[in-house]
C-alpha cells in the first residue's frame, strides 16, 4: 500500500491485482526487447522484461471530503476474461485495513467505464447489484455515459451489473470532462482511450498531481507515446492527447500517479533527448 501527500490531499493506493499476462494485448509494440532498451523501465516489468500492470484505487482524503478514483474489477462479475469471471478477492478488507471501509466514502470517480475501472462501484446483495459505496455520490464524464449506453462491451455486461444499478439507486451524477470536485480536485479531459476519458488533477498548497486514467496504460508510453493501446477507442486521438500531457508537465514538480503503473506507481515525467521518461 503507497501513500503520496499532496499539500492537504492524502493519497491512498489499494491495490486489487497485478498482472504480467495483458501486456501482450494491450500494447504489443513493448515486446521485451524494446523495453530492454529503457533503462529507467525495471520495476514495471518482470524478470521476463513483459510489462507488468497493477489495477488499483487511488483513494483521496481531503480535509473534508473521500474520494475514490476508480473501482477495479470486482467480485461475482461474469466476465469473458477467464482470471476476471466471478472472481473472488479481499479489495474491501484491504480497504478497511486502510481506514477506508464503503461508508467513509462520499464521491466515487470512474476515469471511464471500462471493466476494470467500475467493478467495485457495486456487489452482490441477495442475488441483485447494489451499490458498495451507498454514502456517495458517483460522479461519470457525460460523453462517456452517452457513449457506453449503446457501444457493445469486450468483456461482459460491464454497463449492467456495475454502472446501470447506481442510476437506478439515484446516486449517479452526470458531469463535464473538465467538472470541479472540490477546492483541490478536478477532473481534466484526456479523450482518446475512451470518447469521455477523464485525468484527476490535485491541486493543494501549490502541490500537483494527476492521476492518468487510462490515457496512459504503462510508464513505457512516457517514451514512446506513439504506443497506443488496442484497447483504445481512437489511437489516432490516445496518442495525440498522451504527447500533449506529456509535453505539458514535463520538467514540473506534478506528480504522476499511473492508474495503471507497478509500484513505485508515481513519479515526474522528465525531457529523455527527443522524449519523455518517467523520474521515480
Amino acid at each position: 500500500m503507497l501513500h503520496w501527500q499532496v499539500g492537504d490531499v492524502r493519497i491512498t493506493q489499494v491495490v486489487e491485482l497485478t498482472t504480467a499476462s495483458l501486456g501482450p494485448y494491450l500494447l504489443p509494440q513493448a515486446t521485451p526487447e524494446a523495453l530492454s532498451r529503457l533503462p529507467w523501465i525495471g520495476p514495471f516489468v518482470d524478470s521476463d522484461s513483459r510489462i507488468v500492470l497493477s489495477i488499483h484505487s487511488l483513494i483521496l482524503e481531503t480535509p473534508d471530503r473521500v474520494v475514490m478514483v476508480d473501482t477495479c474489477i470486482g467480485n461475482d462479475k461474469v466476465r469473458s476474461y477467464p482470471r476476471w469471471n466471478r472472481m473472488q478477492v479481499d479489495f474491501l478488507e484491504r480497504l478497511e485495513a486502510a481506514g477506508y471501509p464503503p461508508e467513509r466514502f462520499d464521491t466515487v470517480l470512474c476515469t471511464h467505464m471500462h471493466v476494470d475501472h467500475v467493478g467495485w462501484n457495486t456487489r452482490l446483495v441477495g442475488g441483485a447489484w447494489q451499490p458498495t459505496f451507498t454514502n456517495a455520490r458517483y460522479l461519470y464524464a457525460e460523453e462517456e455515459w452517452a457513449h457506453w449506453r449503446v457501444e457493445p462491451q469486450e468483456y461482459g455486461p460491464v454497463i449492467e451489473d456495475s454502472v446501470q444499478p447506481i442510476f437506478d439507486a439515484g446516486l449517479a451524477d452526470l458531469v463535464g470532462a473538465d467538472h470541479q470536485v472540490t477546492d483541490e480536485i478536478r477532473l481534466e479531459p484526456t479523450p482518446g482511450h475512451t470518447p469521455g476519458h477523464v485525468s484527476v488533477h490535485i491541486t493543494s498548497r501549490g502541490e500537483e498531481a494527476v492521476i492518468t486514467g487510462d490515457m496512459i496504460h504503462h510508464p513505457c508510453q512516457i517514451a514512446h507515446s506513439d504506443w497506443s493501446s488496442s484497447a483504445d477507442w481512437d489511437q489516432t486521438m490516445s496518442a495525440d492527447t498522451r504527447s500533449k500531457f506529456l509535453a505539458r508537465y514535463a520538467d514540473r514538480p506534478v506528480l504522476v500517479i499511473g492508474t495503471h503503473f507497478a509500484a513505485p506507481t508515481a513519479g515526474r515525467i522528465v525531457r529523455d533527448g527527443v522524449t519523455y521518461r518517467l523520474d521515480y
